[in-house]
């Protein structure tokens, strides 16, 4: 497929120099291991050489892409999906229902996506054959060696006889690659330091004490007003305490760390990403490997303990050619070693109303692939039957079993009102307001 069908679908106008690179060490079929920092769009890096690896007339899995998490994997799924190449692709991960996932293998993808664990079970039950799978991505594997998945990766690799490529991403640099991986001799592309994906992000102090510290935030957020943020905290307990905080002023937002259940985590990341919510309280989780787009600034409510976690924190900002700004909130007893002490000061003098609400809201559908229903049902429904226009409509996510579409905040009690007894596919379903 041409490479320039792809970028139209993804909307993007070129590839950048680490894309490019990538793609051509790959051609002669060697194993890559691609260096590059959170938000320079690794994803499309190695999925344009898994692409050129995947043959029509194979039946069966032919690329399989381990992730550290399933948020990542989700992310890597649903750009493939954007690409529209007419390859089947799927993802397996811890929280989803391993009965759906068994079944999508009697007609097995040619692209797997999954979490290291979920992946080694199916393999130990036999629930797919890994014998046609010639290409393995090892996504973020710093990551996932940080997360204890060196065993079942291991396990995992032990099983692929008929790999001919291995691709391994990383955001950090790596002294030695494990043996388990099988990569010898590997193409490095190291963007780690290169200028051209180096962000333009502006960092201000914001000086506060200790006990001050929550109103302090407040009034950043009062300030900053409707930009997109991501406010990371060290702890799960203090993102429900600055959540309850938010809750009391009305302030619309989502929160999103590790004692979530999968589904609202899932769901809060789409809201963000959707444009319904414009403020997300969350630990380090949202650190790494989530493409959430334009997130204009960054709070850092608790510093990381760690310059390297410091730095993912603000990869999530000022991404590819885009601006941004990380403030920090530091009390005047803390010292941090990783911090300039030339940094410029974030002055709050002075009064500042609440952001508003966002334009948009999103609305829960209760039916999604398994009942056949895509974005195009979707949006006929909306338009034809709720009385939007295009404009009205927003991003549309269609899951395993529901579906999620952002709408013209103004139009919704409209739209409810309209949509109350209507069918999708013949099947009247559940629509409301996504919780």
């Amino acid at each position: 497929m041409m490479v320039e069908k792809i970028l139209e679908k993804l909307k993007i106008t070129s590839l950048n120099q680490m894309q490019l690179d990538t793609l051509a060490a790959s051609k002669d079929g060697s194993d890559i291991v691609l260096l590059a920092p959170t938000g320079s769009g690794k994803t499309l890096g190695f999925l344009l050489p898994v692409l050129n690896n995947l043959k029509k007339d194979v039946q069966g899995v032919q690329a399989l892409i381990l992730v550290p998490s399933r948020e990542l994997a989700l992310q890597i799924e649903m750009v493939f999906r954007q690409m529209s190449t007419g390859f089947k692709v799927n993802c397996c991960y811890g929280g989803h229902a391993v009965r759906t996932e068994r079944n999508n293998f009697e007609q097995p993808p040619a692209v797997l996506i999954g979490t290291p664990g979920r992946i080694a079970y199916h393999l130990r039950h036999e629930n797919f054959d890994e014998s046609s799978i010639t290409t393995l991505v090892l996504d973020e594997f710093d990551k996932a060696l940080e997360f204890g998945f060196q065993e079942d990766m291991s396990y995992i690799i032990r099983k692929l006889l008929s790999l001919k490529q291995r691709l391994l991403t990383s955001a950090t640099a790596m002294e030695d690659i494990p043996d388990f991986t099988g990569i010898a001799k590997p193409v490095e592309i190291n963007f780690l330091k290169d200028a051209a994906v180096a962000p333009d992000l502006k960092l201000k102090r914001v000086s506060t004490t200790a006990e001050d510290k929550l109103e302090t935030l407040m009034k950043l957020i009062c300030k900053v007003g409707n930009k997109n943020m991501l406010i990371f905290c060290n702890h799960r307990e203090t993102v429900d305490r600055i959540s309850d905080l938010l809750i009391d002023q009305d302030l619309a937002h989502d929160i999103f760390h590790g004692g979530m259940e999968q589904d609202e985590r899932e769901r809060a990341l789409l809201k963000f990403r959707n444009g319904s919510i414009k403020i997300l309280i969350t630990t380090d989780l949202a650190s790494r490997g989530l493409d959430i787009p334009e997130v204009e600034c960054i709070i850092h409510y608790q510093l990381p303990y760690t310059e390297d976690a410091f730095l993912h924190r603000n990869g999530r900002t000022a991404r590819m050619n885009a601006k941004g700004t990380a403030y920090l909130i530091v009390a005047d007893d803390e010292k941090y070693p990783f911090l300039k002490s030339d940094m410029e000061t974030e002055n709050l003098k002075g009064s500042f109303s609440l952001p508003r609400d966002s334009e948009w809201q999103t609305l829960y559908i209760a039916a999604g692939k398994k009942d056949k229903v895509n974005k195009i049902d979707i949006v006929g429904l909306l338009l034809k039957k709720g009385g939007l226009q295009k404009e009205d409509v927003g991003l549309i996510e269609v899951k395993d079993q529901a579906s999620y579409v952002a709408v013209k905040r103004k139009m919704v009690p409209r739209v409810l009102g309209a949509l109350l007894n209507e069918k999708i596919k013949n099947k009247k379903v559940k629509i409301e307001i996504a919780m």
